[in-house]
């Protein structure tokens, strides 16, 4: 049985995603990057086909950090502007 794709942290947010990604076309490309590399990742992390040198590795996880920080902040702002309209 194959584990749960740790990488996929914003599944509760779904709906705010979509939204932001029918609004910008840069959200867009950064999210599908981001979906793009935490799918290879995990892909690269649980087969079991020829091993991938630990660098290599490291290097994706730092990339899908930074891509993961960058929707936070998405997020953060999107919320807090939905928060304020509210008001």
């Amino acid at each position: 049985m194959k584990s749960q794709n740790k990488y996929r942290k914003f599944q509760l947010q779904q709906k705010n995603i979509e939204v932001l990604e029918k609004e910008n076309s840069r959200f867009k490309r950064v999210y599908s990057e981001y979906e793009n590399m935490s799918n290879d990742l995990w892909d690269l992390e649980n087969s079991d086909g020829d091993p991938v040198p630990d660098d290599f590795i490291t290097a994706i996880q730092l990339q899908t950090s930074y891509l993961e920080e960058e929707i936070e902040d998405w997020l953060v702002q999107f919320n807090q502007n939905k928060n304020e309209i509210k008001s």
